[in-house]
């Protein structure tokens, strides 16, 4: 047999599409060439699969080789094709049996001793695998087994049902098929991963702020995004860090998505499963370090915190175009990257939580008065915020200075613990009635879950005509006055809870 076809996977965004590795071995000149798209990564695997097999004592065919990557417009890249490669060449040369081949998937970086090491994007794999068994897709109408580095396989187990089976080296691999010695399939349901809950810093820990502190309950229920302004060393930071800590727990179709999205970066650990990311880019990064991209698109920071928290500190240091990026992904939770020659999509619902200073000194309003700026150059700072991404942002909150008795006291407040467990509370009553966080309530369910008291509703049309609000600003209102009565396990919406609400979106433009 000189012939050998193995199947693989790509990954193109949060799509993994399958590869079919054909292997030819023919008589002329030894020569090693490798066609269908492939990258300097792909390429590089010449001298990689080369010398994992004379490592591992097989003997490398002086024959015209040639591997073929099929579709042939669909680009290659990453070391994860170096198993399949070898695979074939020694199933094409005769030197393992290739009648099992068919029934398995391979991905995995051969080294130079023949050790398999961990590649990205294995959950995402494994996920495409079951999709397409289950729809349907595989020409051959059986549900493939896969075969992987070890140090992914925990990862890739994740997904339910998905026949993993990890291995070390690539005579493992070999003996699974030529001696009997078979891998050992890894059987481990997503369900029965226990999440370990991180250690996160206490709301008990910070003095005061009951107002803010609330306000950061009310956005943690309903998943809304928040813009907290106040002088330096107020506590805005300290808060944000505290934020994931009150979040509801994640389902697991949220810690799927986000650990697929995760793996696309080599940055998941099954000891991050069910755990809310939290990312805080420096103000210096660039809008691809921010949405993603590159010649080959990778998921950028709102993306790797899907499901989670994005903590932007010192917004207004951001550049303007680099803030500007976040619109579309606030609205749609996704975000389209497109190139020349690819585009890739990724999610990204994710909550923000902002945190900035009232002016370029940091110190208007503060008690000590130190603030000399001009109100010409307050709103040139403030306005560094563009008006439209502003109003994307559903609750803006003012952090103020303490007095200095209060900070003298101990700290008395209320644990992360009792916080989140109210919260818990009100999300599961927006999961019973609506399927989904009250953040992103069509239209539609607006008006079929928001509906306001008489009272209510005179007052939220009042603040709409002497604000100046948009349709956007009215509807983000009353999602955060249905989320404030969700707290409450009110099913009215009451004055009280609107008042409350109206309270949140005055910020920077109503001042």
């Amino acid at each position: 047999m000189s012939l050998a076809v193995l199947k693989s996977r790509a990954l193109a965004g949060m799509h993994a599409p399958e590869v079919t590795v054909e292997v030819h071995l023919a008589n002329g000149l030894p020569n090693f060439t490798i066609v269908g798209l492939p990258d300097t990564e792909v390429k590089e695997s010449k001298d990689r699969v080369r010398a994992a097999l004379q490592n591992a004592r097989f003997e490398f065919p002086a024959r015209r080789i040639t591997v073929n990557l099929a579709p042939a417009d669909l680009p290659k890249e990453s070391g994860r094709f170096d198993l399949p490669i070898a695979l074939g060449i020694l199933a094409a040369s005769e030197q393992m049996p290739a009648g099992e081949l068919h029934k398995y998937e391979f991905a995995g970086e051969l080294s130079l001793s023949g050790e398999l090491r961990p590649i990205r994007g294995a959950l995402a794999m494994t996920f495409a695998m079951h999709r397409d068994s289950d729809n349907g897709g595989n020409n051959d109408g059986i549900q493939r087994g896969f075969i992987l580095p070890r140090a992914n396989a925990d990862e890739a187990a994740l997904m339910k049902d998905a026949l993993i089976y990890p291995a070390d080296s690539l005579l493992q691999v070999c003996a699974h098929f030529a001696a009997g010695d078979g891998l050992a399939r890894l059987v481990r349901h997503r369900c029965m991963a226990q999440p370990i809950r991180p250690a996160y810093p206490d709301f008990i820990d910070v003095k005061g702020q009951l107002q803010v502190k609330r306000g950061l309950e009310v956005a943690a229920a309903g998943a809304h995004s928040v813009l907290m302004s106040g002088p330096p060393g107020t506590g805005k930071s300290m808060l944000a860090a505290r934020f994931a800590g009150i979040l509801p727990p994640m389902t697991d179709d949220e810690a799927l998505e986000s650990a697929a999205v995760q793996s696309l970066s080599s940055g998941f650990t099954v000891a991050r499963w069910k755990v809310r990311p939290f990312r805080a880019p420096h103000h210096t990064a660039s809008g691809v370090a921010l949405v993603g991209g590159g010649g080959t698109p990778r998921p950028g920071e709102i993306s790797l915190a899907h499901r989670g928290v994005l903590f932007l500190d010192e917004l207004p240091e951001f550049d303007r175009k680099v803030l500007e990026v976040l619109r579309e992904p606030l609205e749609s939770g996704r975000i389209t990257i497109s190139r020349a020659a690819r585009q890739a999509d990724f999610p990204a619902r994710f909550q923000l939580i902002a945190a900035m200073n009232p002016c370029p000194c940091g110190y208007l309003g503060h008690p000590s008065g130190k603030c000399r700026c001009t109100p010409d150059i307050v709103a040139r700072y403030q306005n560094r915020i563009s008006g439209p991404l502003l109003d994307r942002i559903d609750m803006q909150l003012q952090v103020g200075a303490l007095p200095h008795d209060e900070l003298l006291k101990p700290a008395a407040g209320e644990p992360s613990s009792a916080i989140a467990d109210r919260v818990a509370r009100a999300f599961e009553i927006q999961q019973e009635r609506a399927g989904k966080s009250n953040n992103v309530l069509s239209t539609q369910e607006i008006d079929a879950h928001c509906q306001p008291e008489a009272a209510a509703a005179r007052l939220l049309e009042t603040a709409m005509q002497r604000l100046n609000w948009s349709a956007r600003s009215y509807h983000r209102v009353l999602k955060v006055a249905r989320t404030i009565a969700d707290l409450a396990a009110s099913h009215q919406i009451t004055q009280s809870h609107v008042a409350e609400a109206i309270q949140y979106r005055r910020g920077l433009r109503e001042q």
